[in-house]
C-alpha cells in the first residue's frame, strides 16, 4: 500500500505544479486549518437561520468534537507526513495520519448537509484533494480522515437535530 500511496500522492502533487491549481489548493488549505472554514460556516448558519439555530450549533460542535477526534488518533499513530515531495504549505504538527482537514471537511459536509446544505459536499472534496496537492497527506491519511469525519457525522446527525428521527432536518425543533 505505501508504493500505492506514494505513486498517488506524487501525480496529485505534481498537479499543483500549475501556479493557479498550486494557489486553489494553499487557499484552502489554509482556509481548512484546525476546522476553521467548517466552524465559520457553522456559526454562519446559526446566525442567519433562527428557527434551526440549534441544530447549526450542535453541528458544528459536532464538526469540532470530530476535528479533536482526529488530532487525537494522529497523536496515537504518529505517521510521519510524506517526505518525498516537497510540501507547498507549512503544517502545524508533524504527523499525518489521519488528515484533520479531510475529517472536518467531510463531517461539515455530512451535518450541514442533514440541514440542507449540499453545497458544502463539493468544497470538502476540494479539500480533501488540496491536502494532496500541497503534499502533505498520504491519500490514505486523507481517505481515513474523511471516513471519520462522515460517520462520525452520520452517528451524530440525530443529536445534531435535536433528537428528531428522519433523514433530514426538516425544520422542526426538538
Amino acid at each position: 500500500m505505501d508504493d500505492m500511496d506514494h505513486r498517488i500522492l506524487s501525480a496529485l502533487h505534481a498537479c499543483g505544479a500549475d501556479p493557479r491549481v498550486a494557489s486553489a489548493a494553499r487557499g484552502l488549505s489554509l482556509a481548512g486549518e484546525h476546522g476553521a472554514l467548517w466552524l465559520a460556516a457553522g456559526l454562519a448558519g446559526a446566525a442567519v437561520d433562527g428557527a434551526r439555530r440549534d441544530a447549526w450549533l450542535r453541528g458544528t460542535a459536532l464538526v469540532a468534537g470530530t476535528h479533536l477526534g482526529s488530532i487525537g488518533i494522529k497523536r496515537l499513530v504518529r505517521r510521519a507526513r510524506p517526505a518525498h515531495v516537497r510540501p507547498r504549505v507549512r503544517t502545524v504538527g508533524r504527523h499525518s495520519f489521519p488528515s484533520s482537514h479531510a475529517t472536518s471537511a467531510a463531517a461539515a459536509a455530512v451535518a450541514f448537509g442533514a440541514l440542507g446544505v449540499p453545497a458544502l459536499a463539493p468544497l470538502a472534496a476540494a479539500m480533501c484533494l488540496s491536502r494532496l496537492v500541497v503534499g502533505v497527506h498520504y491519500p490514505t491519511d486523507v481517505a481515513a480522515g474523511a471516513a471519520l469525519g462522515a460517520l462520525t457525522a452520520r452517528a451524530g446527525a440525530r443529536w445534531m437535530r435535536g433528537g428528531v428521527p428522519g433523514a433530514a432536518y426538516a425544520g422542526r425543533r426538538g
